[in-house]
């Protein structure tokens, strides 16, 4: 690939924790011939995402220090004073730390930084929602805000009208999950969800859905990937008609998603709240029709409705199975959508991932 010839720029990313997700936009990032790149992280691991542990490139540093958890909410603490010295942009990967607030609150005139976030959620209440309105208040001292998806933009584009707000999603490496597809559809039908097995991802929503299909006489088969969480209770509610068509594979590290991809005709994601979902960018790349609630961050610019998928209304069980039984009963639907999965891929790449960063650091440095 060519990139444009631009000035050396000195970039560094602070991020929560080294997501194989993120490393691999960062990885793809880092061979601009123009950049220096440095990636900071403020903890090594997360116990909801047990991803193998892998040696980090030569600008990856994990940064000592702890956390706090606050119900699902962490607050990082690093014994990290931030240098600016030589730096042309930082990039900010939350703001409910020290660190983010030190650079915001202390160094933000001298040095452009952006901060990189899905849509805002304000759901706590008392002395949380006060620490939380007052951690975010900080962002109004970036030069530029990069919204995770077109909803995150707009909502970021409301809170903070003075700043240039840029769309960038979420970008992850497609290539394994494109390789040796079979020709969809397969009888049976094999629908997956993909992410922890919990009441925000909307498991329940499906698997009622999927009750409604086996006791219509359809054939299908259900694919469950991710933690366990709190499947055995759902399976508890279900006939056992239904439940023996139900497989659950446990968690998967990243290289063996692709496999489970493949063994699939259709994807959901029927969270209730999900800022991205990363699994949708993976399910785009794997060629699968994707259905999607509509408070799916990444079904606003992954899914063209009537094209490669559809969204439903969160919690609407009677919507999703309507949805599915449209896609059973026409099975060339499944194959149109496939295609037309594939084709949207080629827009979410690494390789576009990483472009669309270099603009964004191109506007913005000093």
């Amino acid at each position: 690939m060519k990139y444009a010839q631009i000035q050396k720029i000195s970039v560094i990313f602070y991020s929560i924790l080294p997501s194989p997700y993120q490393r691999d936009l960062f990885y793809a990032i880092s061979q601009h011939p123009s950049l220096n790149l440095k990636i900071l992280y403020l903890e090594s691991a997360y116990v909801d995402s047990p991803w193998p542990e892998k040696p980090l490139q030569p600008y990856e540093q994990v940064l000592p220090g702890f956390h706090l958890a606050w119900g699902l909410s962490r607050f990082h603490f690093n014994w990290h004073f931030p240098s600016t010295t030589g730096v042309d942009v930082v990039v900010l990967n939350g703001y409910m730390n020290v660190t983010t607030q030190l650079l915001l609150r202390l160094h933000a005139q001298k040095i452009p930084c952006i901060f990189w976030g899905e849509k805002m959620v304000g759901s706590s209440q008392g002395i949380k929602e006060k620490l939380q309105k007052y951690l975010a208040g900080s962002l109004k001292y970036c030069r530029a805000i990069a919204a995770i998806g077109t909803k995150a933009q707009q909502d970021y584009q409301q809170r903070f009208p003075d700043k240039p707000i840029f769309n960038i999603p979420y970008y992850c490496d497609l290539s394994t999950f494109s390789q040796d597809l079979p020709q969809r559809p397969r009888n049976p039908v094999t629908i997956l969800f993909c992410g922890q097995i919990i009441a925000r991802k909307g498991v329940d929503v499906l698997t009622q859905a999927f009750d409604n299909l086996i006791q219509a006489g359809l054939d299908a088969r259900l694919l469950l990937v991710g933690r366990e969480a709190e499947l055995p209770q759902l399976l508890e509610l279900l006939p056992m008609i239904t439940r023996q068509k139900i497989e659950y594979a446990g968690f998967q590290s990243p290289e063996n998603l692709p496999h489970f991809f493949r063994e699939a005709d259709i994807f959901v994601l029927p969270s209730r709240y999900d800022g991205w979902g990363v699994v949708v960018n993976q399910a785009l790349g794997a060629g699968l029709p994707i259905i999607c609630s509509d408070t799916v961050g990444a079904a606003y610019d992954l899914v063209e409705t009537g094209k490669n998928g559809f969204l439903f209304p969160s919690g609407d069980v009677v919507s999703l199975t309507e949805i599915l039984i449209y896609y059973l009963n026409n099975p060339e639907t499944i194959a149109a959508a496939s295609e037309q999965s594939l084709k949207k891929a080629i827009n979410f790449s690494l390789q576009a991932g990483a472009e669309s960063w270099i603009e964004v650091f191109q506007k913005v440095a000093r």
